[in-house]
């Protein structure tokens, strides 16, 4: 079957992989062979990381070591001049931006900046994925006139990115919500982000320089932005008794839905239901189960009458917001968990190169006279 000229590149497969698989018939999330429900239900997202990156599950010893590494100060904290820069910015400046502009930056203080190989690269990639929360926490302290915190070692990545946002030790409902959530989010296959993180790694490009192309990509509203939108929907509706008149009347007028639906998935999105669970659980311990309420009659409706499921989206805002965190944060905790999976893309694609350089059916006229400006 011919793939020229496929809006979106839909269904073009562009090279093979063995890092994610996903059903799309079955519901199925598969991370190197392992089903997602399994890692969500038994393994940490420090485990997945290592999963992604290596290949195989850790051994006890090599899982504490890699632990250890990822918990390290000496990887989870930023540059003091870079901390200068955020205090530089606009408090205006996005979320999405300060990491897009964060992420480039840490490549001028990486001692391994200069090597690409598969060594240095996974000690950058080891340095990205423990500094970024940070960068995440300590823009939210700055544009609200708090000093950011520094890093805990003694806390896994989830517990202590929650401890710098608040200042407060988070509880173990929202510390399991949260690593359950990077699990999830981690990987998927060839998307948008992770495409861009590949097309430049394969000109021979750096990590850091891969990771910001795949944050730029990530910060558009349909992709890693749509769970914004999502809660953005549920702070207008507000009432979980007003949701189902709302949502009807919004597919009534062609609304843009977001939350729902998929390229690859033909039934619901496998995430959904954990991030759907967990957002009740922690809706029901801070006492506001309102948002939860909203979108299960959304979803409800939607299902019933546009016969689309709910996505990864739908959901995790919702337990992100039980935490207390911003809207505008969500899609930068959603990069935090991609970088996983964008890091071991970046890996496997360094490992066996060949620059991605596809050709555009040209639909322009071919023949066109050049008149001389004088006579235009």
């Amino acid at each position: 079957m011919s793939t020229v000229g496929k809006a979106g590149l839909e269904d073009v497969v562009v090279s093979t992989t063995d890092i994610c698989y996903i059903d799309g018939r079955e519901g199925r999330l598969i991370y190197r062979g392992y089903d997602v429900d399994d890692l969500a239900a038994h393994s940490t997202f420090e485990e997945v990381v290592y999963l992604l990156w290596h290949g195989v599950l850790p051994s006890k010893k090599e899982y504490e070591t890699f632990y250890k590494a990822l918990s390290a100060s000496t990887n989870r904290k930023l540059p003091p001049k870079l901390i200068t820069i955020l205090h530089a910015l606009p408090k205006k400046t996005t979320p999405m931006e300060v990491l897009r502009t964060g992420v480039s930056a840490l490549s001028a203080w990486d001692p391994d900046a200069a090597d690409n190989s598969r060594e240095a690269s996974v000690r950058k990639a080891m340095r990205l994925t423990a500094q970024m929360p940070t960068l995440v926490a300590a823009w939210e302290r700055i544009r609200r006139g708090k000093a950011p915190l520094a890093p805990n070692p003694k806390l896994s990545l989830s517990a202590n990115f929650l401890y710098m946002m608040s200042g407060k030790k988070p509880t173990d409902l929202a510390v399991k919500t949260f690593d359950v959530a990077l699990i999830l989010h981690a990987d998927h296959e060839f998307n948008a982000s992770t495409f861009a993180a590949r097309v430049t790694a394969a000109t021979l490009s750096d990590m850091h320089s891969a990771i910001t192309s795949a944050i730029g990509a990530l910060k558009g509203p349909l992709h890693g932005g749509a769970n914004e939108q999502v809660m953005l929907m549920v702070d207008k509706i507000k009432d979980p008794a007003k949701a189902e008149a709302w949502i009807r009347k919004a597919i009534a007028d062609k609304m843009r839905l977001m939350g729902f639906g998929h390229r690859v998935y033909r039934v619901e999105d496998p995430r959904a239901k954990h991030l759907r669970r967990l957002a009740t659980e922690l809706g029901r311990q801070v006492g506001d189960e309102s948002k939860v309420q909203i979108l299960n009659t959304v979803a409800r409706v939607v299902t019933e009458e546009k016969h689309i499921y709910p996505n990864v989206d739908l959901f995790s805002g919702a337990g992100y917001a039980a935490m207390g965190i911003a809207t505008d944060q969500f899609t930068p905790i959603f990069a935090m968990s991609r970088v996983a999976g964008w890091a071991a893309h970046v890996l496997e694609q360094h490992g066996n190169n060949r620059l991605i350089r596809p050709r555009g059916e040209y639909t322009g006229p071919t023949r066109a006279t050049y008149v001389p400006i004088s006579q235009r």
